[in-house]
């Protein structure tokens, strides 16, 4: 079973992945959500990744065309748009400055130099001054 998702996190980046997949290969969005669970996000689903598609189709960082199919409804198929082009490069050097910044702040050391503090843990107090020395 993989490890529980911050909803939140996952939400703040999945326009990101979306427009990095849509950059590969133009899709549909049940295709998209296969794309995005053989990546590890197992717990995808539809209902997510949809509304996605429609806000970044409202905001023109992708186009979508209706494309006839054998097997059913015409597919609404999807690819980036030149603005959306610019969002994904722009969102990615955001990605890697962010990255950079959590990495370096969760590598620090503990508060006894053992490594990171565990959670709920606090720091010793100070050290007492001796204001007669």
């Amino acid at each position: 079973m993989p490890p529980s998702r911050d909803p939140q996190l996952l939400k703040g980046v999945l326009p990101l992945l979306v427009l990095r997949l849509l950059t590969e290969q133009e899709s549909y969005g049940w295709e998209l959500v296969t794309r995005l669970q053989a990546a590890g996000l197992t717990d995808i689903t539809t209902g997510t990744v949809y509304p996605v598609l429609s806000r970044l189709e409202r905001e023109g960082l992708i186009s979508a065309r209706l494309v006839a199919s054998t097997a059913g409804p015409a597919r609404k198929y999807y690819r980036p748009t030149t603005n959306g082009a610019a969002a994904l490069a722009a969102a990615v050097a955001g990605w890697d400055d962010l990255a950079r910044t959590v990495s370096a702040v969760l590598g620090r050391q503990g508060p006894l130099g053992t490594g990171t503090s565990l959670p709920g843990s606090r720091p010793n107090p100070p050290e007492p001054v001796d204001k007669e020395s």
